[in-house]
């Protein structure tokens, strides 16, 4: 497969110690090669795969001193041949650059076109090289654990391995109706069903997965909660460590939804100050506390502050009944003023688990943060081989095992076997559209669209 020659800067847009401005492309080596000067050696003539020092040139003005790999194809991250100049790191330096490198007869790489021709060159398939943007966003180590095995090849294995078990049933049976004379379908069924009902539950097993790989990629959705004036968002500062949301005695203050992230351990809460939710006659309030229901709807966990040194309200109650079948830990906030109820007494009445806290001193939050390393065990969750993180795999996976489902079906009901090869390969192609098999070339794009300049 043949492309023209790209260029961007692969390292960060901001100050550093070292840049890179990486060009990949048939005309690599070409285009950079009058652009350097290595001592005793051309950029044609350079080892593939050493590092080499020297300068970089715009014309005759020296734009900076670096160090130059050549890496040949396919032993590259594109599997094309690759030019890396590794300058030093400040952006100004960087873009000049590259500036004249484009100048040069490169073409500036739209985002995520390095790993787009990484996949396209069958160096990486789709899983893979969406691990890579995984990777480079994780902000855990689960994240990150997660995303190293699935660009290793694991989630791409298992995939292949399940497709290598459909095809090998299908062709026969694809053969068999071809060619009834000299295939015999007798007792194929029998033999079928247990290999479809492995299938089936490997799949849902990875499915099962999934809820946990979002947890580890994305973080935990948290809704902050309460009435008016219980002092949400006084937790959310001292939670953060800084004066975040605007704190008041006027009730109502909170408007919109404000969201922050938390590190808590090795899990990340996606944190939401929400609007004091009760009954209002103000417009703006009002889509507020809507939008407070709604992240509450959204939420993995919901933390329902009240007021600890009043008895529950009518509002209070209204929340409890808002937050059912969600995972709930009640805060008795303003423990400073003095309980109204203990905790104990108000976690055996509603069966939730229940902290005093204070906003204002600290108290009690460290103990609020253990219970929810608990509730959300990394431990456990590391102790599932493979964790489905990318919605997109999710909703083929479903996909497939809806497939093999009708196809049970079929065998159930003793239908004609032309309707299993239907099903069979809907499973199939399902399957190979996550490692990138029968991809549509806008989906490409939208998928690569979304990676950073220069990966």
């Amino acid at each position: 497969m043949e492309f023209d020659t790209i260029a961007a800067i692969s390292s960060g847009l901001v100050p550093g110690g070292i840049g890179i401005v990486r060009v990949s492309g048939p005309q690599a080596v070409k285009i950079c090669e009058p652009l350097v000067r290595i001592r005793a050696v051309s950029l044609s003539g350079a080892k593939a795969n050493h590092l080499y020092y020297g300068k970089i040139l715009d014309g005759e003005t020296v734009l900076d001193e670096a160090l130059i790999a050549v890496l040949k194809a396919p032993h590259s991250y594109t599997a094309e041949d690759t030019v890396e100049l590794q300058c030093h790191g400040g952006p100004f330096v960087l873009g000049r650059v590259l500036e004249t490198v484009l100048k040069a007869g490169a073409r500036l790489a739209e985002p995520g076109e390095f790993s787009k021709r990484a996949f396209l060159n069958g160096r990486l398939d789709l899983s893979e090289a969406e691990a890579v943007m995984d990777l480079i966003s994780s902000h855990t180590e689960l994240a990150r654990e997660t995303a190293v095995k699935q660009l290793q090849g694991a989630h791409s294995e298992k995939i292949r391995a399940m497709r290598a078990a459909l095809l090998e049933k299908t062709a026969y049976l694809e053969a068999a109706l071809d060619d009834p004379e000299h295939y015999d379908l007798t007792g194929y069924a029998e033999g079928l069903r247990p290999v479809l009902e492995t299938l089936r539950k490997d799949i849902r097993t990875l499915l099962a997965s999934a809820d946990n790989g979002r947890l580890a990629v994305e973080g935990i959705k948290t809704a902050i909660i309460g009435r008016p004036n219980v002092g949400k968002s006084s937790f959310l500062n001292r939670l953060l460590g800084f004066e975040r949301a605007i704190v008041t005695q006027i009730p109502g203050t909170t408007r919109d939804t404000i969201e922050e992230s938390f590190r808590c351990g090795d899990l990340v809460l996606r944190l939401s100050d929400t609007a004091g939710i009760r009954e209002s006659t103000d417009a703006v309030e009002r889509i507020g506390i809507e939008r407070a229901r709604e992240t509450v709807r959204e939420a993995d966990l919901v933390l329902l502050l009240t007021d600890g040194s009043q008895a529950f309200s009518e509002e209070d109650e209204a929340l409890f009944v808002l937050c059912e079948g969600k995972k709930t830990i009640v805060l008795l906030n303003k423990a400073d003023l003095g309980l109204a109820e203990t905790p104990e007494a108000v976690s055996s009445r509603r069966n939730l688990p229940c902290f005093a806290v204070s906003a204002l001193n600290g108290d009690g939050i460290e103990a609020v943060l253990e219970k929810i390393r608990v509730l959300f065990c990394l431990a456990e969750i590391r102790q599932q081989p493979l964790l489905v993180t990318n919605l997109r795999h999710k909703e083929l996976l479903r996909q497939a095992e809806a497939s093999l489902g009708c196809a049970l079906d079929t065998l159930d009901h003793q239908a004609p076997e032309d309707f299993l090869t239907i099903d069979l390969m809907d499973a199939y192609r399902a399957l190979g559209q996550i490692l990138g098999e029968e991809v549509e070339e806008d989906l490409i794009n939208e998928i690569f669209g979304k990676f950073c300049m220069g990966k």
